[in-house]
């Protein structure tokens, strides 16, 4: 056996060693990026979303003041009349208040109707009337498009009225 000192060969640590305590390792930066594109796509998405939803909000509140109910009602004296049927004889009697906003000038709010341009208001109504048919009234959406119709020709015919609603109180159709 030899009596010479062994000999220590030096082998250099591995990369990992290197790294001081406390210092990370960096990581993979694509993460990160898909993480904050996330982050931004969402809020962009969010602030997208809360305009168009305050827009909305406001458009409907909108159309809640417009549509409010009106202030007075006038009521007006029944109609019967002839309807438009071609192939057999119809009857329409309707009896119907009016809804506006304010009353004509002088009136009080009992005897509104004395005011009124009752010829110009019954003709308008009249004229609506008389092109109706039967069958489509007896649906609500011949209903519903009766009153926006006799609404239109009043505005059309006595706009100082200012007519917003109309209320049927009877609606008969004799077949």
């Amino acid at each position: 056996m030899s009596t010479e000192p062994s000999k220590t060969l030096a082998v250099p640590a591995p990369a990992a060693a290197k790294t001081p305590i406390g210092v990370s390792k960096p990581k993979s930066s694509s993460a990160a990026l898909i993480f904050v594109t996330f982050l931004i796509v969402l809020g962009v998405g969010g602030g997208i979303w809360f305009v168009t939803q305050r827009g909305d909000i406001t458009a409907a509140g909108r159309a809640a003041e417009s549509s409010a109910a009106p202030k007075f009602l006038i009521r007006l004296d029944g109609f019967t009349v002839n309807l438009a049927d071609a192939e057999e004889t119809h009857f329409l009697r309707v009896t119907m208040d009016l809804g506006v906003d304010q009353l004509p000038e002088g009136a009080d709010r009992e005897k509104a109707t004395t005011l009124l341009p009752v010829a110009r208001v019954r003709d308008s109504i009249l004229s609506v009337l008389t092109v109706c048919k039967a069958d489509t009234l007896l649906t609500s959406e011949g209903k519903a498009q009766l009153k926006k119709n006799i609404v239109n020709g009043l505005k059309q015919n006595v706009p100082e009225l200012g007519v917003r609603e109309v209320y049927f109180t009877e609606f008969l159709v004799q077949r």
